[in-house]
């Protein structure tokens, strides 16, 4: 309050100036005016950039970011839930390539995606557990869909049954990335691009999704034109 009423004498000052016709207090107080938004910046820093924040001065990307964090958080949260609890489960995220034809196969779901809602799927009790979920995005397309078994099963152990052999099926046909809870171990698997990897912890699992779903960075992208690397192929050329 004593800023504004001091901005306000200032003003009322300035408004009897113009109207006395005094030209000496004019310049000078455009003088002071001139140094004052700048020590108003300086003075206010902490308090103008609370209030960009409040107002939700961001750009596309760090919303898309913070969107895809919390997914990767809450799927992480359920899938080692399933885990600890010994509740099979079978996800397949899209990547690339449509799975449009395999949604058919199951319930439509067509749903915003949420814990609680994945959770309440694989309950043995529920109708929709024995199946995939697909998810497309942070949608869950549909539930209690068939996946195709896959013909080579070289990778996958006796302890591994029939949603392991789709989960490892589905990744052969597609780039998709599957994810597999054993009911009788409680183990984590992903499946991608046709091999299986077994026993997979929280922060790998957040790891491979990430990798796999969030683009690099300009910075990075740039960081990575002066890898070493790069100029092999050029001193190559050159010698």
């Amino acid at each position: 309050m004593d800023l504004i009423f001091g901005m306000l004498a200032f003003l009322l000052v300035f408004v009897l100036a113009n109207i006395l016709h005094l030209p000496v207090l004019q310049k000078l107080m455009y003088n002071v005016v001139s140094v004052a938004v700048l020590a108003i910046l300086i003075i206010f820093q902490p308090e103008l950039r609370f209030a960009l924040s409040k107002i939700g001065v961001k750009g596309r990307r760090d919303r898309e970011v913070s969107e895809f964090d919390q997914f990767l958080e809450n799927i992480t949260h359920s899938v080692y839930r399933f885990s600890e609890r010994h509740i099979g489960a079978l996800l397949v995220l899209e990547n690339q390539d449509s799975l449009a034809e395999l949604a058919k196969t199951g319930v439509a779901l067509n749903a915003d995606f949420s814990s609680e809602l994945l959770e309440s799927i694989f309950i043995t009790t529920t109708p929709l557990h024995d199946g995939a979920v697909l998810i497309k995005g942070r949608r869950l397309l549909s539930a209690a869909s068939i996946l195709p078994l896959a013909d080579d099963t070289s990778q996958l152990t006796r302890s591994m049954g029939t949603r392991h052999r789709a989960g490892l099926g589905a990744s052969q046909q597609s780039d998709a990335v599957v994810i597999v809870v054993s009911e009788e171990t409680g183990r984590v698997s992903i499946a991608r691009d046709g091999i299986m990897t077994r026993g997979v912890k929280p922060d790998r699992f957040k790891g491979i999704i990430r990798s796999v779903f969030t683009s690099p960075t300009d910075e990075e992208k740039q960081m990575n034109k002066w890898h070493p690397k790069n100029f092999l192929p050029w001193l190559k050329d050159k010698s």
